[in-house]
């Protein structure tokens, strides 16, 4: 392993994630703000918990009530006034539902003047959830979409159709209350109404769009659910405020800034990726070998969201299989590397944010009797990875605002 690449890669990362961590982003968004009535604070998602320990901070005025509902393991302390919740992602468990029924109790028989300061992060939709179906087959559901690959604005349609509270129903539960939605975007081209299923947002997406999706992915659904994709979401809702504090641009940018300061010259991909991982992998370790003989330092930076097909009962995740399909292609390169990460910390149902792979990873797997390609057919980039030192380890890092890889190119 090429250990100065890899430090760099190290510094790269926790630099960036830093950068779009919402506590200065959030404290301004509320800078100013006074609310009449009481206040009650629900924080949702991956980075629940860091957003509501800000918004505590921040607030001027005295809330009522507080709830976190975050992924198992990413509560990192009591906030005072709020009760902490951690349930399962990405398959909802009890713990999801015993949290949103908590949530809609809480701000049950809410007044005009009262505010719900809502504060919603990526993996809300698996951890805020009260099912119309039986939890059991939404979890099979979520599982089935899983498998196929489909991506999250498939899976947010018809997921808003199954739950009491997604597609805006939310925001209907608490009327006539005010709601200040406060987000950080972990979907391409921040759609609101998709971001955590839109809770708080009026539903874009149709009847026929959901019936389209189950028919494409051939979903396995009861008679109930099924029908429940017949019935309509809210198209309107009043009194709902909307104010983006993060997302994959910002993280680029940030990223980018990072790469800058180590003496790479940053070039801008995109922040649109959304394509199967490991060709995601392929391409930029493409790109890597049509640039490694420059004599300068490069850094390619695409940020987004790729997917995985499920085809093997290996481990990992889209950032740890996009960087072992693009090692094949960097292979022999000494002064190459290509790593991807999750902001949040997490890649797919593992400890790991992502993957690290360079110009000698290839030679490495097969020096202990690994396979590259049968890893990636088994989807288990994860314990090659781990078997290299290739594993990029943050934990729960407080943001989510989707992915970022980086192709490194030391050329000096």
């Amino acid at each position: 392993m090429n250990q100065k690449l890899r430090n760099d890669a190290e510094q790269i990362i926790h630099g960036a994630i830093r950068a779009v961590t919402p506590d200065e982003t959030e404290k301004r968004a509320l800078e100013g703000k006074e609310f009449t009535g009481r206040i009650f604070v629900v924080s949702v998602g991956k980075a629940a918990w860091q957003m509501a320990k800000s918004a505590a901070e921040a607030l001027c005025q005295p809330y009522e009530a507080g709830i976190v509902v975050t992924k198992h393991g990413h509560v990192k302390g009591e906030i005072s006034g709020f009760i902490c919740y951690e349930a399962g992602h990405p398959i909802p468990d009890e713990n999801s539902f015993l949290a949103t029924q908590a949530v809609l109790d809480m701000t049950t028989d809410l007044h005009e003047d009262d505010t719900v300061l809502f504060l919603l992060s990526g993996g809300g939709s698996a951890l805020f959830e009260k099912p119309l179906v039986s939890g059991e087959e939404l979890r099979d559901i979520t599982q089935q979409f899983l498998a196929k690959g489909a991506d999250i604005v498939e899976i947010n349609t018809i997921r808003k159709r199954l739950s009491a509270v997604k597609g805006g129903k939310f925001a209907k539960h608490c009327e006539p209350a005010h709601i200040e939605a406060i987000i950080l975007s972990d979907i391409i081209g921040d759609p609101l109404d998709m971001i955590a299923s839109g809770p708080t947002y009026p539903d874009s997406s149709t009847c026929e769009q959901a019936l389209k999706i189950a028919d494409k992915y051939g979903l396995k659904l009861s008679e109930s659910a099924r029908h429940l994709l017949e019935e309509e979401t809210p198209k309107e809702l009043t009194s709902v405020t909307s104010t983006v504090i993060g997302n994959v641009k910002e993280l680029c940018k940030a990223t980018m800034n990072e790469c800058k300061s180590l003496g790479y010259e940053p070039i801008f991909l995109t922040d649109c990726l959304n394509i199967e991982a490991r060709a995601a992998g392929a391409m930029l370790g493409n790109i890597a070998r049509s640039h490694s003989m420059v004599k300068k330092k490069l850094a390619f930076i695409a940020g987004g969201e790729t997917i995985v097909y499920l085809s093997g009962r290996g481990r990992g995740g889209r950032n740890q299989e996009l960087a072992l399909g693009a090692a094949p292609s960097i292979s022999g390169l000494r002064h190459v590397a290509v790593f991807s990460v999750g902001s949040d910390g997490t890649d797919g149902p593992t400890d790991a944010a992502g993957g690290y792979v360079d110009g000698e990873t290839v030679s490495a797997a097969a020096a202990k009797g690994l396979s590259i390609e049968k890893s990636l057919q088994d989807n288990d980039s994860y314990t090659l990875l781990e078997a290299l030192g290739g594993l990029i380890i943050t934990g729960p890092t407080g943001t989510n605002v989707n992915d970022v890889a980086v192709v490194l190119i030391d050329g000096c």
